[in-house]
């Protein structure tokens, strides 16, 4: 009679232990409730990130620096001044008494040909832009590694979740199998099967920890924060729409790695357009006063260009280099182009996939596989079914809900990249740090 007893109340805890189990699975919003430590949205990290990231710190520094050399591309070199003696009856002073004798000063001005001021400059501007659309890529890639971490880390906190409430039902089924051995219904291989299963979950958890530590590190690095900084759990994923415009057809003309392509692509055009002005002489002029004592003074003015006798062996080897570089940047262009066309095909696949298996799993797979543990277990303690079918189907409840969370997960992360292939251009916040 006794144990009849406790064999009547483990079923009853049993029973309730999966009904709560399934319930924190199901609920992400009440276990939130009652969290000590709740992750910050991920909107706010991200928006942490672009403010702290020391590799959007040294591209910003990298920008600024290429807007402070606009200016000084198209700046003409500096001018010469120097000093002048002739002498006509050298080592004699003769200034004053010959003619051609005097003291003075001579200021020279290298000129450039003309056109090659101006392409300077067009450099100089190409290569600024190329570098805010580096930086544009970077502040995107950063916002979707923050968004994936996120998603990842949400997954392992669910399958934390669950393995924690998976762990209370084993316990509990082992008490059960403990009160039908004792009382000569079980056999002891049942009671070693549920300790192993014991053990397993525990195995689980201690790599479910793991990883996150791992996961939370490199969220860390991102936030430029110490790698053990604390992250709460992150108990939901933000809702994000199937129907937004980038997730249908994201345009690979706008995607980061295209319009910084397609940047470096203009600076190579630029540089060719320089290399071929440098084949043109550069040019130079003087203007100088002699002084002759009380003759009169003598003015002097020069003007000269340069001589380009060793042009083939400096000029034009520089030009046919630029030319090369703008063809490699061509090349580059269309390889970016077409790795973010099998990208985004790629992501609408995984996106389109997650859709489906997770209306899958919230309407087939979770509750008929919280129904077929019901039966075994049920019919276990009635004494028709085995213990390895209870073992069996308590996998599949298992494994059913830390899936579903790996799918919202996998959802969540092909959205962030698709937002980041259609919407390149930098937040807010980046602006307001120029």
């Amino acid at each position: 009679m006794h144990q009849k007893l406790v064999l009547v109340v483990v079923i009853c805890g049993l029973s309730t232990a999966a009904q709560l189990a399934s319930q924190a699975v199901a609920d992400p919003a009440a276990d939130s409730a009652v969290s000590v430590l709740q992750a910050p949205p991920v909107e706010a990290l991200v928006a942490k990130a672009l403010a702290n990231s020391p590799g959007i710190q040294a591209l910003r520094a990298k920008l600024a620096a290429a807007r402070e050399m606009e200016r000084p591309a198209g700046a003409l070199p500096d001018p010469m001044v120097g000093a002048m003696i002739q002498d006509a009856s050298f080592p004699k002073n003769t200034i004053g008494q010959e003619p051609m004798s005097m003291a003075g000063f001579e200021v020279r001005q290298d000129l450039l040909f003309p056109g090659k001021r101006s392409a300077r400059v067009t450099v100089a501007l190409a290569e600024t832009a190329q570098r805010d659309a580096e930086l544009a890529a970077l502040e995107a890639q950063t916002a979707s590694d923050i968004r994936t971490l996120f998603a990842r880390i949400y997954a392992l906190d669910r399958e934390q979740e669950t393995a924690s409430a998976a762990h209370e039902l084993l316990s509990l089924l082992s008490a059960t199998v403990a009160a039908r051995y004792a009382a000569g219904e079980a056999q002891q291989e049942a009671l070693v099967r549920v300790q192993i299963e014991i053990s397993r979950l525990n195995e689980r958890l201690d790599d479910l920890s793991t990883e996150r530590i791992g996961w939370v590190a490199a969220l860390n690095r991102w936030l430029d924060q110490p790698a053990d900084a604390p992250l709460g759990t992150v108990a939901s994923l933000p809702t994000v729409e199937h129907r937004q415009p980038f997730v249908r057809s994201p345009d690979a003309e706008t995607a980061p790695e295209v319009l910084t392509a397609s940047a470096a692509l203009a600076t190579a055009a630029s540089r060719s357009r320089v290399a071929q002005t440098e084949l043109k002489p550069n040019l130079s002029s003087a203007a100088g006063i002699g002084f002759r004592g009380s003759k009169d003074p003598v003015v002097t003015l020069r003007f000269g260009f340069e001589l380009p006798i060793w042009r083939r062996q400096k000029q034009e080897p520089m030009a046919r280099a630029a030319a090369h570089e703008v063809v490699m940047a061509q090349s580059e262009l269309r390889s970016a182009q077409a790795m973010v066309r099998a990208e985004s095909a790629r992501l609408e696949a995984q996106w389109t996939t997650s859709e489906r298996q997770i209306v899958r799993y919230k309407e087939g797979i979770l509750p008929q596989s919280s129904l077929a543990l019901d039966a075994a277990r049920s019919a276990y303690l009635a004494g028709r079914g085995d213990f390895e079918t209870v073992i069996a189907d308590f996998n599949l409840w298992l494994e059913a809900r830390m899936e579903l969370a790996r799918r919202e997960s996998d959802r969540f992360i092909a959205w962030a990249e698709l937002q980041r292939l259609a919407q390149p251009a930098r937040p807010q916040a980046s602006e307001a740090s120029r």
